[in-house]
């Protein structure tokens, strides 16, 4: 088994609490307090990502995601803390007063390109060119792509199943839920599960691509990485369950009855879920857990992103 560098950024071991709600228990992998600025789920890939670009000693990082992505900010923040620069490719539109993901890329420096939704399909292709532009000026460029879904990046999510195992009996368990943009977190988790020959199923609630397209990615780079790390096990595909439907509003929008049951948790749990991940992830585990009376055999993991609830303020407080 080969082990990639990497550099600390994450507050790990994340705890795994016991929560309470509409007077049904259930189990929460806080992910959400891997750190204050770097909070959620996208630093535990960066610290592997991070470690290869200083080993590359690369003048700037580039990477890309919407206006409001978890994953930009992140970059951008360690970045920062890996003493490089950072350039940004955001869906999205810029505004006089940035909110959110957003604003925090702002303070903290990073140079951003806004794309429209049309454009950003080619986001890969633009960040190619820019870093033959880069290239010409003598200066390299280390592409990120979205979410940080690497084989490299998703090893995040292969070691976290090593930190589970350490606070929790999994084999009592049913499964892993959690939101799915990329796919780079679930398929880190499902890598680590076949090395450790665990039955534990993914449930994988999909925010942006289609059920066939989010399988079909999920798959291919938990087995890239089980080859490209010399796992001597087989990708058990089967224990892969998509989530699907949860999400018919978009990937920038949220329906009224997700944002009433994210108030209503937020007011009885004193934990805040956002409107693009965790809260669409949440009414899928509400529905088929929880209300079920699973809840305490399958942990829902909080992957974070706290700071695009601020990007949405006037939904939340007039919903």
């Amino acid at each position: 088994m080969k082990t990639p560098n990497k550099i600390n950024l994450a507050v790990t071991p994340t705890p795994i609490e016991t929560v309470s709600f509409q007077n049904k228990k259930f189990l929460m992998k806080r992910d959400d307090l891997t750190g204050a600025e770097l909070s959620g789920n996208k630093v535990r890939k960066l610290e592997y990502l991070m470690a290869e670009a200083c080993k590359e000693k690369t003048d700037l990082v580039m990477t890309c995601g919407g206006i409001q992505s978890n994953h930009a900010r992140a970059t951008t923040i360690a970045a920062c803390k890996a003493g490089l620069k950072s350039k940004l490719f955001l869906w999205g539109s810029e505004s006089s007063v940035p909110d959110g993901n957003h604003f925090l890329n702002i303070i903290y420096g990073a140079d951003i390109v806004y794309l429209t939704k049309r454009e950003f399909e080619n986001v890969n292709d633009i960040m190619q060119a820019e870093r033959k532009i880069l290239s010409r000026k003598m200066k390299t460029a280390y592409i990120i792509p979205e979410g940080g879904s690497t084989t490299k990046g998703i090893y995040g999510y292969i070691s976290f199943v090593s930190e589970i195992k350490k606070q929790i009996n999994i084999d009592e368990l049913n499964g892993i839920v959690v939101a799915c943009g990329s796919g780079g977190t679930a398929a880190g988790i499902l890598a680590g599960l076949s090395y450790y020959k665990s039955d534990l199923k993914v449930y994988a609630i999909n925010v942006l691509y289609e059920e066939h397209e989010m399988r079909r990615k999920i798959l291919n780079l938990a087995q890239a990485a089980i080859l490209e790390f010399k796992f001597n096990c087989r990708l058990r595909n089967e224990n892969l369950i998509i989530l699907d439907g949860y999400s018919k509003e978009g990937y920038k929008s949220i329906n009224k009855d997700k944002l009433k049951l994210i108030k209503n948790f937020a007011k009885e749990t004193g934990i805040l879920l956002d409107p693009v991940y965790t809260g669409k992830a949440f009414k899928a585990f509400n529905d088929k857990f929880l209300m079920k009376g699973k809840g305490m055999k399958n942990i829902f993991l909080h992957t974070g992103g706290i700071f695009g609830v601020f990007g949405r303020t006037d939904e939340y407080l007039n919903t």
